[in-house]
Order: C-alpha cells, then structure tokens, then sequence
C-alpha cells in the first residue's frame, strides 16, 4: 500500500528525473506552480496530509514523458524495464553510491527510461558543474556502461578510490596504469596507477 510519503517522494524523484523543482515540474506541466511545494502536502493546520489529485500527477508524468508504471519505480527506487538507474555526478557522497564493481548501489537513485540497456549493464549520471567544459555543460546526462569493452579514444568516467570521479579520455593502457587526458584542451594529461582506481567505466551515449 502506498502512503502519503510514498507518492510525494515518487514527485521529487519526478522532478529530479526531469532535471527540475516540484515547482518546475508543476509549471511544465501547466499546473499552478505551488501544487508540488511542500507546503501544499499538509493542511494549513499542519496535522492533516494533502495527497496529489490523479490528474496532477498525470499531467507531471506526461510532462517528464513517463506513465505510471514509471512512478511506481521511481517512488520505490527500483528501475522499471527499460530504465536505468539515474543521479547526479557529484564527488565524495556520504556513503559510496557504487559498489566495489562500480554498479549503483544504496537509495538515492532515480530511474530514466532508456530502451536497449539494463540495469546491470549500465546507469546515467547528470553532470552537476563546470569541470568537464567544453564538452559537458550543467544538466548533460551521461549513459555510462560498467560492461562496456573499453579503448584508446574512448571517453571513460573514472572514480578513484579517494571518491572524486570525473570525465577523461582514455588515451593509453599501460600494464600498471592508464593515461587519462582531460576534456579541457588546455589541461595536462594524467596518468594514473590502477592501485588508484576504483572503476573506469566507458560513456556510450550522452543526452545534450
């Protein structure tokens, strides 16, 4: 059974997937744009819930081009077919979001539709800042396939074991590390030692 907090959950992780606020997410989908705010999910008194009407939630699901089997996978945070685990591309997070494989693990994933992969195969991450200009700007999506063969002239994502992960170019396999050049043409090339490397995993499609 779903509760109150289910489905205003499922709404923000809606508007994340959509790479906007509730209030984005209300306006795009032509509702006034307090419907989603937290202060329309309970009463004025505070003691009794306000749900969203089937309608609201419709117009929001349309909006992000998902249906409701979508937002059941988004409200428990488990991709549905055809979708792939989504978040943001952000270093150091409280507790790692990949496992030792460099596959998504723990709760604060989105799902996104993408036909063709699964979610064993790969995950999306949303770039969050300037580091990887000229080629990725803020709110380009990265499909980033962990079983993906990888090679010289690939674009790779790569977290190290510190937990800071980035965009690079994979420029050279050595026995004992790999050459990495960055996206910005005026930076120098890295090479760094596999003791360094949690994963490196090979970026097959980019939404911009």
């Amino acid at each position: 059974m779903l509760t109150h907090d289910d489905i205003w959950r499922g709404i923000d992780r809606l508007a994340r997937h959509a790479q906007t606020s509730p209030s984005g997410l209300a306006r795009r989908a032509g509702l006034d744009s307090t419907t989603f705010n937290p202060s329309k999910r309970v009463s004025a008194d505070g003691k009794k819930p306000r749900w969203p009407s089937t309608e609201s939630i419709a117009k929001a699901l349309a909006a992000a081009h998902l249906d409701f089997d979508d937002f059941a996978g988004l409200i428990s945070g488990k991709p549905t077919v055809g979708a792939l685990p989504s978040r943001g591309l952000a270093d150091g997070d409280a507790g790692s979001p990949f496992d030792a494989a460099g596959l998504p693990a723990g709760p604060d994933w989105d799902a996104i539709p993408f036909p063709g992969l699964t979610p064993d195969e790969a995950f999306a991450l949303t770039v969050e800042d300037d580091r990887m200009l000229p080629v990725y700007r803020r709110g380009d999506r990265l499909v980033v396939s962990n079983s993906a063969p990888t090679r010289v002239g690939d674009r790779v994502v790569v977290q190290r074991r510190d937990g800071t992960r980035s965009a690079w170019t994979l420029s050279e396999k050595l026995v004992q590390s790999v050459r990495l050049t960055p996206l910005d043409p005026m930076a120098a090339s890295l090479t760094l030692p596999l003791s360094q490397i949690a994963w490196l995993s090979r970026i097959v499609w980019v939404s911009q």
